[in-house]
């Protein structure tokens, strides 16, 4: 039974990161599947890796086929999963009678249910001593205006993890959702394509790599949240004491 990584969203950003130091981290990995729309994007990444073999899958989350496709593989092959990375997703500013349609059930269908979806498919396959990395966000511990939709789906990435991780405690499996302030990907050339970047979210924009190294350390602690950097472990703090409708305001600002 060969042990294996499953990554999502691995051609940029921090799912392209997190395979880069999975490979460094965990050498007795066979192989990494890395998941992800833009194959030459995954056949580059082959590239930079050498310590681990890299298996790539060009799927699309919002197509049911997709599944699909990747229960298939793990039903012919059986692997040990040790590690699942739910990196994909977006997000669009705006309020919501600005956003399309597309845009708004393309957020809620990658960001909610292909994190699912793709748990749901590999959690049989993992064993005692697991791991399950799920991106949510500093916009998971409060409401946005102007980000609503992509907020709420985080609150949902936070609150599902949250619970699984109780869920399969008992098995040995560690979840954790990784929850960082603004980071320094190309996640902003989708985000902010109407309007300009927030200031302060300019200010405190994180170091992918950065950002994964702490999330890879605090899943071996098997902390269930990993925030990333004191200004928003500080914010963070402010979320849970100060009323939600100030906050509301303030973020809309």
């Amino acid at each position: 039974m060969k042990k294996i990584a499953i990554v999502t969203g691995a051609s940029s950003g921090m799912g392209r990161e997190f395979v880069l130091q999975i490979a460094q981290m965990y050498p007795s990995l066979e192989e990494i599947w890395v998941i992800a729309r833009r194959k030459e994007r995954l056949e580059d990444l082959k590239k930079e890796v050498s310590t681990t073999k890299i298996r790539s899958f060009a799927l699309d989350f919002e197509k049911k086929e997709s599944f699909e496709e990747l229960k298939q593989v793990l039903c012919k092959e059986e692997p040990k999963v040790c590690i699942i990375v739910n990196g994909s997703g977006f997000g669009i500013s705006g309020n919501l009678e600005h956003l399309e349609m597309e845009e708004i059930s393309g957020m809620i269908s990658l960001n909610c249910t292909a994190l699912t979806l793709l748990t749901k498919l590999a959690i049989p396959y993992m064993g005692k001593g697991g791991y399950i990395y799920q991106f949510a966000s500093a916009a998971a511990f409060a409401p946005q205006a102007g980000f609503s939709v992509y907020a709420a789906t985080k609150a949902y990435v936070l609150s599902f993890s949250r619970a699984l991780g109780q869920e399969l405690r008992s098995r040995g499996i560690h979840v954790t959702a990784i929850c960082p302030g603004p980071v320094k990907t190309e996640f902003f050339d989708i985000a902010y394509q109407r309007e300009e970047v927030k200031f302060y979210k300019k200010l405190v924009l994180a170091d992918p790599k950065k950002v994964v190294k702490k999330a890879l350390r605090d899943g071996r602690k098997k902390k269930p949240v990993s925030v990333y950097g004191p200004v928003m472990k500080i914010l963070t703090v402010f979320c849970k004491i100060l009323p939600t409708g100030w906050i509301v305001r303030v973020t809309g600002k």
